[in-house]
């Protein structure tokens, strides 16, 4: 049985970790080709200052996990996302502005490397449904569309007005991709049409949106996450519907209608760091933050149909909610900010969370 992240009590039963010995982990993410196999973004300093690492890790009989290999770049890596063509590529995003493209059966360096962002690159997602184009999200106010075939960017977003925090590809529609910013602003762009001009755009949060994720079942809902300790739950169905109602005065530029939030999820207490819907599940959505926890959240299925009359429900922490919507686990084993989390695509129920504490954990939701 292994013992706590300081050598205390010991851990509860099903608790995998390991550690990334000196650096700070930023995301994790499941290989969608292997089960067992995962990788982690990190930085040194807390992605302060110094340099970032790759980590490789895979799962092992009968419970750890081992580090297989790492790659270590000149400034901090803060995202990563396994290629959906290629089972040994993983792209990640860097402090320095750098997007790299990794095969992980090779040494060292590289086999891409692109620098056209002028500022932290924060976010790397790749398109599950157009496999050979994966996105990138920055400080600089953009995002960036590319593929590993050429030397230069397909398409470059002047999506915000504030530091892009993330951007994703909806996994319905190949040609579609939503952002969030520290504008508190969820954008959908067409990727077929103006790379100016959103084809939607709604106030998500009152303060800076941090991540979002889309549903993997229903189509017309995304989850944001916010600074304001939240999770809003968007049907995209409602945004744009009238009665109208004055915008407002921070955010001049969003035409706000009656709002598109069906639910909010209420128990963190710091910022929300991370959002991520289940691949398994329209109902399951995974959540961690500045308050050193990730949390497991059951949507009512009442959400997903969203109910057009009425006030949105607030879900709050230990509450059932309407019709049995609840927080139904806290995972509070790491010892600092948890900024990454994510669902095995093989394991329903499986959730891999990374840390400022140095450690990956993997447990059931």
């Amino acid at each position: 049985m292994a013992t706590g992240p300081r050598g205390g009590p010991a851990e509860v039963p099903g608790l995998l970790r390991c550690r990334t010995e000196t650096f700070a982990g930023y995301n994790v993410a499941w290989s969608p080709f292997f089960p067992a196999r995962l990788a982690v973004a990190s930085s040194h300093n807390f992605g302060l200052v110094g340099n970032g690492r790759l980590h490789l890790l895979s799962v092992a009989p009968p419970a750890s996990i081992n580090v297989d290999k790492f790659f270590d770049t000149q400034d901090g890596l803060y995202d990563l996302a396994w290629s959906e063509i290629h089972e040994n590529q993983i792209a990640t995003g860097s402090g320095d502005g750098s997007v790299k493209l990794w095969d992980v059966t090779l040494a060292d360096y590289p086999i891409r490397k692109w620098q056209e962002h002028q500022r932290e690159v924060y976010s790397v997602d790749w398109s599950n449904v157009r496999k050979d184009l994966f996105s990138t999200s920055s400080w600089d106010h953009t995002v960036k569309i590319w593929t590993p075939e050429r030397p230069t960017s397909i398409t470059t977003v002047p999506a915000h007005t504030a530091c892009v925090y993330s951007a994703k590809w909806s996994p319905h529609h190949g040609d579609t991709v939503a952002s969030c910013a520290a504008d508190g602003v969820l954008k959908l762009w067409d990727m077929r049409a103006s790379s100016t001009v959103p084809a939607l755009e709604l106030l998500a949060h009152p303060t800076e949106a941090l991540a979002l994720d889309w549903n993997k079942y229903a189509g017309h809902l995304i989850a944001t996450s916010s600074v304001d300790r939240s999770i809003r739950i968007h049907d995209l169905r409602l945004a744009g519907s009238s009665p109208a109602a004055p915008s407002p005065a921070s955010h001049p530029a969003v035409s706000q209608t009656r709002s598109s939030t069906v639910a909010t999820l209420l128990g963190h207490e710091y910022a929300v760091r991370n959002v991520a819907f289940s691949p398994h599940s329209a109902t399951e959505i995974a959540s961690c933050g500045y308050d050193m926890t990730q949390r497991t959240w059951d949507l009512d299925p009442s959400v997903i149909t969203a109910a057009e009359q009425g006030p949105p429900p607030t879900l709050k922490w230990g509450s059932a909610g309407i019709g049995g919507s609840r927080l139904r686990r806290v995972h509070d084993r790491h010892t600092e900010f948890v900024v990454g989390c994510a669902w095995s695509y093989f394991e329903p129920g499986v959730i891999a969370t990374t840390s400022w504490d140095c450690e990956t954990h993997i447990f059931a939701a």
